[in-house]
């Protein structure tokens, strides 16, 4: 039914957390599998991940060598190789509660991206104040609505499932190395119709470490990739079909933002 795609590149012990609140999860471990993804290095990294796999033979977790680096490169070989009907992605360095899939699987349909609760710490483990727990607590008591009406929601792919009719043969754009999140999204968006959130017992547990890429990129990096994700939202917006005008310009205007701050 569910595929959980992680990529992973030179993973501490924090994948092993992610893997085990896996390993705890209540929806019947037959029913989903998880691909992990390691891009761009190889021992002792692959190594340790086969050997969870025949530690946690319960689990369906199968694991991906790639040599190619890239978090959008690595999505992509996951999905790719995804069975399940329904597509989730998770971070490596972030984790779940124990009801987290079975929630999300309740909810979701073909026209219906499922969401969950989501909170952020930090390395030290102390809670973050984050935008999107922010935007859960504005749009979850509305029930079901239309995607566009949460756009807070669509910066990117974690903390959610979809129908893999909706990702269809469209993926992550690897030439990016910021914001490809956001684009991936824009470009499925015109096949989304509502969105569901779950209960707050389903939790993503956002990681935001410092030193992680998008923690450190330069203001001239920001500037110029925000200019090349407009060029894309625009010629994904004109030369495509059914993509929501609303959407598109809270995109735009998204990356004038963060450009001038």
């Amino acid at each position: 039914m569910i595929s959980i795609i992680i990529p992973t590149y030179k993973p501490q012990d924090y994948l092993w957390q992610c893997l085990d609140s896996f390993e705890a999860q209540t929806l019947d471990k037959r029913l989903w599998e998880l691909i992990v993804v390691l891009n761009g290095c190889k021992e002792p990294w692959l190594e340790q991940l086969n050997t969870y796999a025949a530690e946690h033979k319960n689990m369906q977790l199968r694991i991906i060598h790639t040599d190619t680096a890239g978090v959008s490169n690595a999505r992509n070989i996951g999905i790719d190789a995804a069975q399940g009907e329904y597509i989730g992605f998770v971070d490596d360095d972030d984790y779940v509660s124990p009801g987290y899939l079975e929630e999300l699987a309740a909810l979701a349909d073909p026209q219906t991206i499922a969401a969950s609760y989501t909170v952020a710490f930090d390395d030290t483990r102390d809670y973050i104040p984050y935008y999107i727990e922010k935007a859960y607590h504005q749009y979850a008591p509305k029930g079901t609505m239309p995607f566009y009406a949460a756009r807070t929601y669509f910066s990117g792919p974690c903390m959610k499932l979809i129908h893999r009719d909706i990702i269809g043969s469209r993926r992550f754009d690897p030439t990016f190395r910021f914001g490809e999140d956001s684009l991936f999204m824009f470009l499925i968006s015109n096949r989304m119709q509502q969105i569901r959130f779950t209960g707050k017992d389903a939790v993503y547990y956002r990681r935001i470490r410092q030193g992680s890429a998008s923690q450190t990129k330069s203001r001239l990096q920001t500037i110029r990739n925000c200019i090349r994700i407009m060029h894309q939202y625009s010629s994904i917006y004109f030369r495509g079909k059914g993509y929501h005008l609303s959407f598109y310009l809270t995109r735009m205007m998204g990356a004038i933002h963060t450009i001038i701050n």
